[in-house]
C-alpha cells in the first residue's frame, strides 16, 4: 500500500483499535497453529500457488485464442 493510500485509511480507525486487531490476528494464528498439523500452512500455500498457476494458464490460453482470431 502506498503512503498516499494509507493516510485516509488510518484516519477512520483509531491506532488503539488497529493494535487490538493486530493482537487478535496474532492470537488467532497461534491458536490455529496449535491445532493444525505441522506443515499445514506450507501445504496450503503451495496448493494456493498451484490454483493460481492453473488460473494463469487458463487466462494465457484465452488470451492466445483471442489473438489468433
Amino acid at each position: 500500500m502506498t503512503e498516499q493510500n494509507e493516510a485516509p485509511r488510518r484516519k477512520w480507525m483509531p491506532d488503539e483499535t488497529r493494535e487490538h486487531l493486530k493482537a487478535a490476528a496474532e492470537a488467532n494464528r497461534k491458536a490455529f497453529d496449535s491445532i493444525l498439523p505441522p506443515g499445514f500452512r506450507e501445504n496450503r500455500r503451495e496448493a494456493r500457488r498451484q490454483v493460481l498457476l492453473a488460473a494463469r494458464s487458463l487466462l494465457d490460453r484465452a488470451l492466445k485464442r483471442m489473438e489468433e482470431r
